[in-house]
Order: C-alpha cells, then sequence, then structure tokens
C-alpha cells in the first residue's frame, strides 16, 4: 500500500517536470526552434489544427525557421495564425514558403523571459508539493483506519519528503538550464 501511493506520487511528479519542461520549450530563446510553433493553430477546412499538421517546419539556420505548407492555399491562413500569435514574429512569404526570422532579444526583453521562467518553476514546484501532501494525506487515512503502524507513517512521510526534494531539484536544475539559455547572447 506505501509503495503504490510512493509510486503514484514518484509518476505525478514526473508529470510535472514534463510539464514544466513542455512550457519552457514555448518560451523562445532568440534561436529558431520548431517547437516554438507547436501551440499555434490553423484555420484548415473549417477546423483549428495544429500548424505542424498543415506544413513541414525546419531550422533553416540559427535564427530562421522555414515553413513550407503541403497545400498551396495555406500559405495565407498559416501566414495569419502566425502573426496573430503571441510571439511576435512576423512571418516573410515567398511563393509557396514562409521564412520567419528571430528577432534579437534584448537585455529588458531577456529579463522578463526569465521572471516568466521563475514563475513557470515556482507552478511546477508547487504542483510536486501538492503531490507530496495529497501522499501524507493517504498515509494518514491509513493511519486513521489503522492499517499501517505509526512508525511505518512516518517513514513513509520521511521518503516521500526526500522524493519531493529531488523532484524540486530537478525543477531547478532544469530552470537553470532555460536561464542560462536565455541571458546567453
Amino acid at each position: 500500500m506505501i509503495e503504490e501511493i510512493k509510486a503514484d506520487a514518484r509518476t505525478r511528479m514526473g508529470k510535472s517536470i514534463e510539464a514544466l519542461k513542455h512550457e519552457l520549450s514555448k518560451i523562445r530563446t532568440g534561436r529558431a526552434h520548431p517547437s516554438l510553433l507547436d501551440h499555434i493553430k490553423v484555420e484548415y477546412y473549417g477546423s483549428e489544427v495544429p500548424l505542424s499538421q498543415t506544413a513541414n517546419i525546419s531550422v533553416e539556420d540559427s535564427r530562421t525557421l522555414m515553413i513550407v505548407p503541403w497545400e498551396k492555399s495555406m500559405v495565407q491562413a498559416i501566414e495569419k495564425a502566425i502573426m496573430k500569435s503571441d510571439l511576435g514574429l512576423n512571418p516573410n512569404t515567398a511563393g509557396t514558403s514562409i521564412r520567419i526570422p528571430m528577432p534579437q532579444l534584448t537585455e529588458e526583453r531577456r529579463r522578463d523571459m526569465v521572471k516568466v521562467v521563475r514563475s513557470e518553476g515556482e507552478a511546477a514546484r508547487v504542483a510536486i508539493r501538492n503531490i507530496r501532501r495529497d501522499a501524507n494525506n493517504d498515509f494518514k487515512e491509513l493511519l486513521k483506519e489503522k492499517e499501517i503502524s505509526e512508525d511505518e507513517a512516518r517513514r513513509a512521510e520521511d521518503e516521500i519528503q526526500k522524493i519531493t526534494d529531488q523532484f524540486v531539484e530537478q525543477v531547478d536544475k532544469v530552470l537553470a538550464v532555460k536561464e542560462a539559455e536565455l541571458m546567453e547572447i
């Protein structure tokens, strides 16, 4: 029973780390990367679909993304979707392909991005702590129902705390890497 709760907590904390990494991948660092456009939806025959399902996205050079729509008629819709997005990018259309140059990040913009990264990290830490709280509540419930002893409950809570500390440390490492990436010129 205790092992199941710990395994569940580990799994959920791992998912929190993955969610953090996914959110941080959306924060651009001045380098061109296809994942920057992952959350952009394009109008395609009356429905909203991810950009990656309507075009081929590639990196032309370190500062330019190249988008080649699978259908010629999609060029305008893709360009419109990119301009409406919150990324602040200006696509250049050349026939059937779209080039997206990545603007240089200013020092002030970099600092703003670091604040966003830190708030994402804090949200991940809070999620991990909530998982710890849930696990501890499960242990207290087992103790109340007399399915485990007080010593077992105390040991289990200590182990959950160690697991929590490991995952919070992982969050800190992920944030340090992203902050260094953002402040790099």
